[in-house]
This record gives structure tokens, C-alpha cells and sequence, in this order.
């Protein structure tokens, strides 16, 4: 009986094999011999649409503690976008106003902690600053139009509202001075000389520097999804100045001094030269103050 069993297990083995030649097999033991004719087998493999759907990482995925986009430079050089569509595709503008003027800037996310920014800043600003300032003993008012392009960097070491910025500003900076008499005088270089004589004293200032690195710390909280203020503070360095000042009187002749033992007569043009001298060691703000607030909006 045993025996019959494993040759019915045989034949079961050699029948799945047959089945994939489609020939007869023929299973012999001692008492018998038995034929088998394998069925060819047909097996269907249906397969069945597979949808796989994958979900794109957004290029800009707001972050509400940093303040800022998710847009990681693998995205922005040599990923799935393109320098140019990350250009025509800001993270944020924004609306300033400051010592450098009034303006807007346009920020690029280069990851969760640092931004690439482009504005521009300008306009009539004296005011901010007083409408006047002292060279010696002169007193100037001063009417500013400013034009401040600049591109920079804000970067948020600790990833929140804390900012560190730095940059280079193009400036193009028209500065127009106008010199207050004191009483009846210009006290110029410790002379004192006749206002009416003089005439009136009027220059303009320039920075020398015609690119100025700029560096600034502020706090760039968020108020909302999209909307956020800021506020910073730093210097640009402008470089020394270049003055030049005008006598509405140049060739009058305002007093006499004696120089080398010699007698020389003092125009209002020389009086002008000296008060352009004054304004050039004076170096009115070489290091020009930074300070602003705007208010961004972020996409």
C-alpha cells in the first residue's frame, strides 16, 4: 500500500512536469504500468493598471517658524526648475522705508535660512536726518534725492525672526548743501566774513564710493500665512567725500589778509574754496547709517 502511494505521489511530480512538455508520461512499477497524459496548462496573468501618483514637493513650502520659503538650491541649480523660472518666481516683496529712502525689494528663497535680495531705495530723505548738519562752525541744510540700488543677503542664523544682512549698494546720491549764516557772518577756518559780502554759499556733496558694502542685523517677524514687518539697523560705508561750494558773489572782494607777510585781497570765491575744504574733512557720512521698516508680502 505504501508503495502504491509513493507512486502515485511520482506519478503526481512527473504529471506537472509533463505538463509543461505536453507529452505523455508513463509511470511503471512492479504490479502495473500506467500511462498519464499531461494537460497542457495555460496560465493568464492578468495584470491590472497599477496608478502610481506622485506628489511634487512644493518649491516653495512656507515655514512659519523660520519666516521665510522652503526653496532649496538643488531646486534652484540643476533640479526639476530652472534658474529662470525661480527668477520670474520671487519668495516675497517687500515695501521699505529708510535712511537710504523709500522703496521695494524682491527676495529669492535659497533655503530655510538664507534669501537673495535685489531693491532699490531712494527719494528725498534730508528730513530723516534733520534737514542740517555742522562742518566747523558752519551750519548746512540739506536737500537730498537719492538712488540707492542695492542686492544683498538675509540670512537667519537660528532659523526664526532673527536676521543678519549684507550686500552692495550702487549709489547715485545727489546731495545739495546750503550754508547758514550766523548772525550777520560765515565763520569760516576761525575768520569771520561779512554774509552780505559773501553772498550766499551753496555746493553738493559726493560719496566716493561707487559701490558700498553694506552689513545689517534686524528682526523679520511674521503677522500671518503670507504677510510679515521688519526692521534693521547697520552702516554702509560711502568713503570719503568730494565737495564742491559756490559764492553767489565769487569775484567781490570780502577782506584782506596777510599771508607770508604779503597783503592779500579774499573773494568770495576763496571764501567758498575754504568752506568746500571744511565740507570734504568733515567726511558727512562716511559711514552712512541704515535704518528701516517695511513690510513684506510672501508667496
Amino acid at each position: 500500500m505504501k508503495f502504491i502511494k509513493l507512486s502515485a505521489i511520482s506519478a503526481a511530480i512527473l504529471a506537472s512536469t509533463a505538463a509543461l512538455a505536453a507529452e505523455p508520461v508513463i509511470v511503471v512499477d512492479e504490479a502495473d504500468a500506467v500511462v498519464y497524459e499531461a494537460e497542457p496548462v495555460a496560465v493568464a496573468y492578468e495584470a491590472e493598471p497599477v496608478a502610481v501618483a506622485y506628489q511634487a514637493e512644493p518649491a516653495y513650502a512656507y515655514n512659519a517658524d523660520a519666516g521665510i520659503v522652503r526653496n532649496t538650491t538643488g531646486a534652484v541649480f540643476g533640479g526639476t526648475k530652472t534658474f529662470f523660472q525661480t527668477a520670474v518666481n520671487p519668495a516675497a516683496v517687500s515695501a521699505e522705508v529708510g535712511t537710504l529712502g523709500y522703496g521695494a525689494n524682491i527676495a529669492w528663497a535659497m533655503n530655510e535660512k538664507t534669501e537673495l535680495q535685489a531693491g532699490w531705495a531712494g527719494g528725498d530723505v534730508a528730513d530723516l536726518f534733520g534737514g542740517d548738519f555742522d562742518a566747523d562752525d558752519v551750519n548746512y541744510d540739506v536737500d537730498a534725492d537719492f538712488s540707492n540700488p542695492y542686492l544683498g543677503v538675509q540670512y537667519r542664523p537660528a532659523a526664526n525672526w532673527f536676521t543678519m544682512g549684507a550686500g552692495i549698494i550702487v549709489p547715485d546720491n545727489d546731495i545739495d548743501v546750503t550754508a547758514n549764516a550766523e548772525g550777520p557772518n560765515f565763520r569760516i577756518d576761525n575768520v569771520d566774513y561779512l554774509a552780505s559780502d559773501v553772498g550766499a554759499l551753496e555746493g553738493t556733496i559726493e560719496h566716493r564710493n561707487k559701490l558700498a558694502p553694506y552689513g545689517t542685523i534686524g528682526f523679520r517677524p511674521n503677522i500671518g500665512n503670507n504677510w510679515g514687518v521688519f526692521g534693521e539697523i547697520g552702516a554702509a560705508y560711502m568713503g570719503k567725500t568730494d565737495a564742491t561750494v559756490r559764492s553767489s558773489n565769487p569775484d567781490r572782494i570780502v577782506a584782506t589778509e596777510t599771508v607770508d607777510g604779503a597783503l592779500l585781497n579774499v573773494t568770495g570765491k576763496d571764501v567758498a574754496n575754504k568752506a568746500e575744504q571744511e565740507l570734504e574733512d568733515k567726511d558727512w557720512l562716511e559711514w552712512f547709517p541704515i535704518v528701516k521698516l517695511g513690510a513684506t508680502y510672501r508667496f
